[in-house]
């Protein structure tokens, strides 16, 4: 209860994470039939950069804004299209001062017809993030655990969804609750489009993480994951990865273009890394860049 995303909003891990949620959100539109986003973990909503608790960690400085420092490649710049317009159009002049978390971003990707469901725990955090969707008919806000949405708010009634899982970490145990949660949710909604977002640090128990999403024997789940620096001399944060279940079929070759990409913009010393597989269905076969 005690996490504030404001200290971390728009570091390098946000930056893979709505990257990708983007990219989702833009794939399932593809089809006419409306959709549902159903945000489990919402925080907030949007995040003031130029406020005092994101100037003193100052982590988006090495994520959005290194991103945004220089030119993209052209292939770079399609990908990153729906991610980046979104931003854009929250700072409209020079400087960046606005950041979008993930149910502000995929609020500004929906259609008409689509949906909107964020799930927030913290009171105080549930509070700002209702004022932000106040009187906004396609969001609906509740005040909730965002691992008992996974049960009581899946299926849909659209049919359709996109489920973004992304907890603060903050206590003991959090792995392993990714894996029940995924595996409860999928067998309310096999047809979902999953998105579990895991931190990378020393100590994290990330090879027993995915083989026990393994063990769930889900047909397809693609794993990116993006290291900015060596786990050896910090015990914070020195990476992030994100488990896609059900994936659109060209998100694979999309990552192996923008997870090197990535890499060399945001990196922070030699030991960055990126890969890009699949835990289960496809090739499986393992790239590290």
């Amino acid at each position: 209860m005690n996490y504030r995303h404001i200290y971390h909003a728009g570091n390098f891990a946000d930056v893979l994470k709505h990257a990708v949620l983007a990219r989702l959100v833009t794939y399932l539109q593809q089809k006419e039939k409306a959709f549902r986003v159903l945000d489990t973990h919402a925080g907030i909503g949007l995040y003031d950069l130029s406020s005092e608790e994101a100037q003193k960690t100052g982590e988006w400085r090495d994520g959005v804004g290194r991103l945004l420092e220089g030119e993209l490649p052209l292939e770079i710049a399609a990908i990153l299209a729906p991610y980046l317009s979104s931003i854009r159009a929250l700072n409209p002049g020079s400087e960046l001062t606005l950041y979008p978390g993930s149910p502000k971003l995929a609020r500004m990707l929906l259609r008409p017809q689509d949906r909107l469901s964020a799930m927030e725990l913290h009171p105080d955090d549930y509070e700002t993030l209702h004022r932000l969707f106040d009187a906004d008919f396609q969001s609906r806000v509740t005040e909730l655990d965002g691992w008992l949405a996974l049960g009581a708010h899946l299926p849909p009634k659209e049919k359709r969804g996109l489920i973004l899982v992304d907890p603060p970490f903050e206590k003991e145990g959090e792995y392993e609750r990714l894996v029940d949660g995924l595996a409860r949710g999928y067998r309310r909604f096999t047809g979902g489009v999953y998105c579990l977002w895991y931190p990378l640090k020393q100590g994290a128990p990330i090879k027993a993480f995915h083989e026990a999403l393994k063990a769930l024997d889900i047909p397809k789940m693609l794993c990116a994951e993006l290291s900015v620096r060596s786990d050896r001399e910090t015990t914070g944060l020195s990476g992030s990865g994100l488990i896609i279940v059900n994936p659109p079929f060209t998100l694979k070759s999309e990552l192996d273009l923008l997870l090197p990409f990535l890499k060399t913009r945001l990196g922070r010393d030699r030991f960055a890394s990126s890969r890009c597989f699949w835990l289960r269905g496809e090739e499986q076969t393992t790239r590290g860049a």
